[in-house]
């Protein structure tokens, strides 16, 4: 998982857990609310996972993922998407350089890319062309330019955000790169009070500090105590079986799939199940995966991996509105379960 060979530290679920409320008490410290988006990036983070965050401007996506890779001492660095960003500017390129005896040769100069924690920002607001540098990257953990193959440092995550579609010079992400991001986060706007407690820390002189309580080789260890979490079969069943439905012509498919849907989601939404739902598992304290943890997680990891019709934009439907409809058709099978989670 990491750069070395070295031994990963011996991280149990009682520390796995304490170290979580660590990272999300320091995020705490600049962001206000938002707890829900909080723990799934969070998630995302001990999944080894991409996260994208969706909202209108100024809702602190940016600033949460800044503030979690302070909470993480892991590399960082931070691409700003805008249209006339190259697919070079993230990857990297051969550079032409000569030595003090006049030789002259290329050498690969590394892109942003190569960090642990890669925050794209406003991804959406780049061409397509730009926007698939990444997809070797997010799948693979590697980057292929100049006829060679480059591993990435591990633990490896892009954090991303995009503004709303409907907004003014944006670019809908290609679908295969969509499924390469384990979860997709909604940021809502903040309430009343809880934009008060904003410009309260915003605009006094005061300066929260965030400091850091994971390295690299504890977020490996932790990534790897997530990977080891068993998973009841009934369960990985309901996996499957939620990602089936979100076909249309499928047995079990509600109404408005078949209505509203293009294209179902892939078996990458399954595995966003699961590890999603062993995140949550560990995080609560729990030694496995019970349905539950899998229906919790549902939103985030299908609304992305669908493919909506004409219909659905004419009706006014959502991902997140057939995502809830696939769980009234799809009850949680407790009968017959004997002692099932």
């Amino acid at each position: 998982m990491t750069d070395t060979h070295e031994a990963l530290p011996s991280i149990g679920p009682d520390q796995y857990a304490e170290i979580a409320a660590a990272i999300e008490t320091e995020i705490g410290r600049v962001i206000v609310g938002q707890h829900d988006v909080v723990r799934a990036v969070l998630t995302c983070l001990l999944a080894e996972g991409h996260a994208l965050l969706e909202g209108v401007p100024g809702l602190g996506k940016t600033q949460l993922l800044k503030t979690l890779s302070d909470a993480v001492d892991l590399s960082f660095s931070r691409v700003q998407f805008t249209p006339d960003l190259m697919p070079a500017d993230i990857v990297g390129t051969q550079v032409l350089e000569e030595d003090e005896h006049g030789r002259r040769s290329f050498r690969f100069r590394p892109g942003p890319v190569f960090a642990g924690f890669v925050l794209a920002d406003e991804i959406n607001r780049a061409t397509p062309k730009t926007q698939s540098a990444l997809l070797e990257a997010m799948q693979e953990r590697s980057v292929t330019a100049g006829g060679a193959t480059r591993a990435l440092p591990r633990p490896f995550l892009v954090m991303a955000t995009q503004n709303p579609l409907e907004m003014e010079g944006t670019y809908p992400l290609p679908e295969a790169q969509l499924d390469r991001f384990l979860l997709k986060v909604q940021v809502p706007f903040p309430t009343a009070d809880e934009l008060v407690d904003v410009l309260e820390r915003t605009t006094g002189d005061a300066r929260p500090q965030v400091r850091a309580v994971a390295d690299a080789a504890t977020l490996a260890a932790m990534i790897e105590l997530t990977r080891q979490v068993p998973v009841p079969s009934h369960v990985l069943r309901h996996a499957v079986d939620l990602v089936l439905a979100t076909h249309p012509g499928r047995s079990g498919a509600p109404a408005g799939v078949d209505r509203y849907v293009r294209f179902g989601a892939s078996p990458r939404g399954a595995q966003a199940l699961v590890l999603a739902g062993k995140v949550r598992a560990l995080l609560d304290g729990r030694p496995n995966v019970s349905i539950d943890d899998v229906r919790a997680t549902a939103p985030g990891a299908l609304r992305h991996r669908m493919v909506l019709g004409y219909e659905a934009g004419a009706d006014r439907v959502d991902a997140d509105r057939i995502v809830a409809d696939l769980l009234d058709a799809i009850p949680a099978p407790t009968a017959g379960l004997r002692g099932a989670p």
